[in-house]
């Protein structure tokens, strides 16, 4: 009884056949073979990537061949971490750009009423409960990681010190010096 072993083949993607030839004399048991070939077409996931198994066998007078193809792949959990972050990341994307959105629409509130010369304090109003969604949107996005917490105080911090130079340029608010002790 004769047996032929071939260790794994590392398959290379653009491959289109595999051939295995007898290159030894005439009485071996692969020399009944010939040429041994397995096209691509075939088994398309088994040759587009991959290991392959090759090992021929005598029992008696027949002589059989065991092929095993096992592709490589990246393991579940990978893949699964690749699908997480993805999600995450639009997630993440969508937060932020809610963020910015709310911010940007108070600081243009804010302009827009540092340069009016006849501006009443009852129009802060409006502003201030913009104010007030904004400072939601970033604690909400600090809340779930989308923001660093130093990242969403800094913003906070922003729209109150920007709100506050505006109640000063009219007049509305006048600080009190600070006394030193």
């Amino acid at each position: 009884m004769a047996a032929v072993s071939c260790s794994w083949l590392t398959l290379p993607s653009k491959m289109r056949n595999l051939s295995l030839t007898s290159s030894s004399s005439p009485s071996t048991s692969m020399s009944n073979f010939g040429t041994l070939s397995f096209s691509r077409s075939l088994s398309h996931n088994v040759f587009s990537e991959g290991s392959l198994a090759l090992s021929t066998v005598q029992k008696s007078i027949r002589h059989s061949v065991v092929c095993e193809a096992a592709p490589t792949r990246k393991a579940n959990s990978a893949e699964k971490r690749v699908r997480q972050a993805e999600k995450r990341r639009i997630y993440n994307k969508a937060r932020k750009s809610e963020v910015k959105t709310r911010m940007k629409k108070v600081l243009e509130e804010l302009d827009l009423l540092r340069k009016k010369p006849e501006a009443q304090a009852e129009e802060i109003l409006p502003i201030e409960k913009l104010i007030g969604e904004a400072y939601s949107v970033i604690d909400k996005a600090v809340k779930v990681g989308t923001l660093h917490r130093n990242t969403g105080a800094r913003r906070k911090s922003r729209l109150a010190r920007r709100k506050k130079a505006v109640e000063i340029h009219h007049g509305w608010y006048n600080p009190t010096p600070a006394v030193s002790a």
